[in-house]
């Protein structure tokens, strides 16, 4: 009796697992998105190490080769000091992907802390920390961050705290949101009435209930992280030379265009098809995970 009752709940997690699988994969566009974020995520970890030139990505030059049409030496070709172009765009996928992926994280954190607090408590609580939420979203987010990242001085630290003291706000919106609705349910009410302590009943019975709306927000908010870094580092204010990043590969090479169009088209191309995998990748979960969203 003891063996059928652990195995029903595991039964029931992998019907749901199972499920879910088939909603994500009923739509052709979010697996294509999965494939590419896993290019993506490999590149990511690899980057560095596959790169056919490494002695290019730490500041090497080779001027006798430079601005090379792309071949089967330089698939990509070379830019204005002869460096591989393939191996700055492997190379620059960790500092690109690595810096979206941390802005995200930290602003998560941060957002989810602020709207928690404010949904739990109300009261004045709510109304302060939410004011000053709305006084940050009312300002544009690039050109706050900009001017932060102007502040601090560039570099790949500077940067990611500039972007993410602007990326809070709207996952403070959104868990408030949902941590108003979630702790009017059964379930809350009867832990409260059994005595369980403010926090247990925020961590323990609300949180794990608004996971999937922040999941979903971050995999659609990382397309955009990874464009906010890159438009940094395409003014100067980011990541700078000779850390490859695919802003700061853009920014040199638009000098260059349109008779050297190669030094640009591969880091731009890179960027758009890492961020168009994590858009249809979270749209593919929302599907998933929004139960309203489900077609």
């Amino acid at each position: 009796m003891t063996d059928v009752l652990q195995d029903a709940p595991r039964s029931a997690r992998t019907e749901r697992a199972r499920r879910a699988w088939f909603r994500f994969r009923q739509s052709r566009l979010s697996v294509v998105g999965a494939s590419m974020v896993l290019v993506v995520v490999f590149f990511t970890l690899f980057g560095n190490i596959l790169a056919p030139y490494p002695e290019h990505v730490t500041g090497g030059v080779d001027t006798a080769n430079r601005f090379q049409p792309p071949s089967l030496a330089h698939p990509f070709g070379t830019n204005e000091l002869g460096q591989d172009v393939l191996s700055m765009v492997m190379a620059g996928t960790p500092v690109s992907v690595a810096a979206g992926f941390t802005v995200v994280a930290i602003g998560t954190i941060l957002g989810t802390v602020v709207g928690a607090l404010a949904g739990f408590n109300g009261g004045w609580i709510d109304d302060v920390l939410m004011r000053f939420s709305d006084l940050m979203l009312t300002i544009p987010s690039l050109i706050l961050a900009m001017a932060v990242a102007a502040a601090l001085g560039p570099g790949f630290g500077n940067m990611i705290v500039a972007i993410s003291l602007v990326w809070w706000p709207g996952y403070a919106r959104l868990v408030r949101g949902e941590v108003l609705q979630v702790r009017e349910e059964v379930y809350v009410t009867a832990a409260r009435a059994l005595g369980a302590s403010p926090v247990r009943v925020l961590f323990r019975h609300i949180l794990p209930n608004v996971v999937s709306p922040i999941i979903v927000k971050m995999s659609l908010d990382m397309g955009f992280a990874i464009l906010t870094v890159a438009a940094l580092g395409f003014i100067g204010i980011g990541v700078r030379p000779p850390t490859p990043e695919w802003g700061t590969l853009l920014s040199i090479s638009r000098s260059y265009m349109p008779d050297f169009w190669w030094t640009a088209v591969f880091p731009g191309l890179a960027m758009f098809l890492a961020v168009f995998g994590f858009n249809l990748l979270g749209d593919g979960l929302r599907d998933v995970l929004d139960p309203k969203a489900r077609r």
